[in-house]
């Protein structure tokens, strides 16, 4: 997948969790901080996958 596609998909991931963190902080529903909670999980991943390939271009010297 390229590097764009990966970026888009966190901002994806993230702007699905606004939803869950509403119902979480707003309205006490447990079962969202879960989703949340997991949705975090998987933000974090993808963010550490993300780094890593731009890292690895920027030692490549290319974008």
């Amino acid at each position: 997948m390229a590097t764009i596609e990966k970026f888009n998909e966190l901002k994806s991931l993230l702007e699905g969790l606004e939803s869950d963190a509403d119902k979480f902080f707003n309205k006490g529903n447990s079962a969202a901080g879960t989703r949340v909670r997991k949705g975090l999980q998987e933000l974090k991943n993808l963010s550490q996958d993300l780094r890593l390939k731009i890292q690895e271009s920027k030692n490549a010297g290319s974008k």
